[in-house]
């Protein structure tokens, strides 16, 4: 069966640069690569098609080869040479592809200078110092550059080329047609290898160290906030940039109050007269104490609200309000004659019929209500 022209294969035309062979053998071969077409022989067939032509055109002597003579140019049964001129199928497959995955193929060589991993430091705050900020300093266990040998690893400060990988950082393990690329297990993808390590960090670069900061907490912020420290992270492998602290915030709860974005909320007993007859109370706040006037007849569970005394927001706004929700307390530890006391106020209470319990005459209403369907 004659072979389709290489170029047509590619889709390309015959004065079709380098660079345009190329990305045309990239798109092709990512769409009919084996592993996206699995069971597909005919996806197979084409890709052996294009990784035949792109072989050829891809060099400059091939190619020319073929355009002279055709497929005869380079077929070795008819002396043109062998079918990929001394580079395997896996030899062009890793070129390209190394390029689209990263890699290690045509000769490339990876950098083996890294940043550096970032950190994270948890600070528990009170609910004070979150809300009002501060300037706190921490301390932080870590890796920095080493001193000796500024983060070479090398006591001369020189790398050389790894013997193993010979600077590309990856081996190749051949499984039939195809190629494996792994990290080369000496220089472990560095692609350099240091004869005279650095005696204070072993070869390494980093140094393990303890290190004291300042961090500036600012005002209104929150639990899961974070703090940047850029650079107070890790350090780079082999003199590369350290990475960053991440500060991470959590507010520790509060006796009196609790936190809802910008508002605070607390809980206020009162007593049963304050309640009845209605009085004045110092209510706290985070700034200090304040009056509250509580009216006559008031309920549990009613919430007064004191404008502007709850939490400015780290990221702008208004400030928050503070909620006071009230409780009425019942007496406790009462005497024989707070007893007969309250016994005369309760029996005072039911000759005024439902005018001073008016909530709990219309709940038994209902209870009454609900029971005579049930009944019927």
């Amino acid at each position: 069966m004659e072979k389709e022209d290489f170029y047509k294969t590619l889709n390309v035309a015959r004065n079709a640069s380098e660079g345009e062979i190329k990305k045309a053998y990239r798109r092709l071969a990512m769409k009919y690569h084996p592993d996206r077409n699995t069971g597909d022989s005919k996806a197979e067939e084409k890709f052996k098609e294009i990784q035949e032509a792109y072989a050829v055109l891809s060099d400059e002597q091939k190619r020319a080869a073929y355009d002279q003579f055709g497929h005869a140019g380079v077929d070795p049964s008819m002396g043109g040479g062998a079918r990929h001129g001394g580079d395997s199928f896996s030899d062009v497959f890793g070129d390209v592809f190394g390029d689209i995955f990263g890699g290690g193929g045509g000769g490339s060589r990876r950098s083996h200078v890294t940043r550096g991993a970032d950190l994270r430091y948890n600070l528990d705050l009170s609910l004070e110092d979150a809300v009002f900020g501060l300037e706190t300093k921490i301390k932080v266990p870590t890796s920095v550059s080493c001193t000796s040998c500024k983060g070479t690893g090398s006591k001369s400060g020189k790398s050389s080329i790894c013997s193993t990988c010979g600077g590309h950082g990856q081996v190749r393990m051949q499984q039939g047609m195809f190629s494996v690329q792994q990290t080369c297990p000496t220089c472990h993808g560095s692609g350099s290898e240091i004869k005279d390590p650095c005696g204070k960090c072993r070869g390494t670069g980093k140094t393990k160290e303890q290190k004291t900061l300042s961090v500036k907490i600012p005002a209104g912020v929150d639990t899961g906030d974070r703090i940047r420290l850029g650079g107070e992270g890790e350090a780079g492998d082999h003199g590369g940039p350290a990475g960053d602290l991440y500060v991470q915030v959590n507010v520790r709860e509060h006796n009196i109050f609790t936190r809802d974005g910008a508002d605070l909320y607390c809980d206020m007993p009162i007593s049963f007269a304050t309640a009845a007859l209605g009085g004045e109370l110092e209510v706290p706040t985070l700034s200090g104490k304040v009056k509250l006037k509580v009216p006559a007849e008031t309920q549990t569970g009613k919430l007064f609200r004191l404008r502007g005394k709850g939490v400015k927001p780290v990221r702008g706004g208004p400030v928050g309000d503070l909620m006071c929700r009230v409780s009425v307390e019942t007496p406790v530890n009462l005497t024989a004659e707070q007893k007969a006391l309250v016994e005369q106020l309760e029996a005072s209470f039911k000759t005024g019929g439902t005018k001073h319990n008016p909530q709990e005459h219309s709940w038994l209403g209902g209870v009454k209500s609900f029971f005579d369907k049930m009944k019927s």
